[in-house]
């Protein structure tokens, strides 16, 4: 396997933003997780912000195409989209990108929300028009099956039952491999699962939210469900790449998020002189500190940290040659516990109704 170089602390982060992609010629070989039936590699590439309206300008369309197809030659083959990022236009950039290699990847992939034109409406898992959105995101993705489907959020007025029902319908007519469910609570998994088995549950996890820990990641231990943690870096917060006095625009997403507030900030980003510390000791970044950290917690994760930028991706993969040992994640634990958060989700509740 060649190793992913790593960068050491924030001058890595400098130089590597001269860096170029490497050779096309052959593709490295990244360590391998399963989520249910599928094997991916044990990090994923998240593609929401290839499309506009999240953080960032409108990425260029065909520089996003050779970001998918160079993190392929990395060694990724786990790409997550979903119908309402953009909508539509996260999906049709991954399946332009991945059609001359789709049988070298996993594909993920999400439904649960109605539409007028280009506009969200309201969710909407219905069977009919589950069944209905799928035919639209085969066309999109360019690709005659979805390797996993996640319910995006759950819809309150349609039983969790009737929505793995039509799910496992699909997976038996061909067009999709398998189930996932997303931003759940553990007993609606459990119901899921009961009708359909779940390959994968994906919610938010990072340093800095922790609520998956309460009880969803031993209700996956115990079900064989493999779990995808969304947001891994904290929007970028744990790239350590802001202070105290950062603002946003009102058009980027982190804007709203509270995470972000002037008034967390400053209390945030103790977490992040943690993973700082980390990095220096480990010959690292903080990002790769984060991501490596999660990998660690339970040998079913597998991450999605998005980028739209080729030394964020490299940045990204070098996180998997970072180790711990078992005292050092103790060690760690009791650190990131003794820190106050401000701004994460209310313990009672996984936000599926949100």
């Amino acid at each position: 396997m060649a190793a992913v170089p790593l960068m050491t602390g924030m001058q890595g982060v400098v130089r590597a933003q001269s860096a170029k992609p490497a050779s096309t010629a052959g593709r490295r070989q990244l360590p391998q997780r399963r989520l249910g039936p599928l094997e991916v590699s044990a990090l994923g590439l998240g593609c929401m912000a290839m499309a506009p309206g999240f953080y960032n300008p409108a990425p260029e369309r065909a520089a996003m195409i050779r970001l998918i197809r160079d993190a392929h030659r990395m060694g990724v083959t786990f790409f997550d989209t979903a119908e309402v990022y953009g909508p539509f236009i996260s999906e049709e950039i991954v399946g332009e990108a991945l059609q001359p290699i789709r049988n070298e990847v996993v594909l993920a992939s999400k439904f649960g929300f109605n539409y007028d034109g280009s506009s969200v409406t309201g969710r909407n898992s219905r069977p009919a028009h589950i069944k209905e959105r799928v035919d639209g995101m085969l066309k999109r993705l360019r690709t005659d099956r979805i390797d996993l489907l996640y319910l995006h959020r759950m819809d309150p007025k349609v039983p969790i039952a009737d929505i793995a029902g039509v799910v496992g319908d699909l997976v038996s007519a061909g067009k999709v491999r398998a189930f996932g469910v997303s931003e759940v609570n553990p007993e609606t998994l459990r119901g899921a699962h009961a009708v359909t088995p779940v390959a994968a549950v994906q919610s938010e996890y990072s340093l800095l939210e922790r609520l998956s820990e309460i009880a969803m990641l031993d209700t996956c231990a115990e079900l064989g469900v493999g779990f995808v943690p969304w947001g891994p870096t904290m929007r970028g917060l744990l790239a350590d790449g802001f202070n105290g006095y950062s603002r946003f625009a009102a058009q980027d997403r982190r804007a709203s998020v509270p995470f972000f507030a002037s008034e967390a900030l400053e209390t945030n980003l103790k977490v992040v002189a943690l993973a700082r510390d980390w990095a220096q000791r480990k010959q690292a970044t903080p990002v790769q500190i984060a991501l490596a950290w999660l990998l660690a917690q339970r040998d079913f994760i597998v991450p999605i940290p998005g980028t739209t930028k080729w030394p964020h991706l490299r940045e990204n993969l070098g996180a998997l040659e970072v180790r711990f040992t078992a005292g050092e994640l103790s060690e760690f634990r009791t650190a990131l516990a003794a820190l106050p958060v401000v701004g994460n989700r209310a313990v009672s509740k996984a936000r599926e109704n949100e």
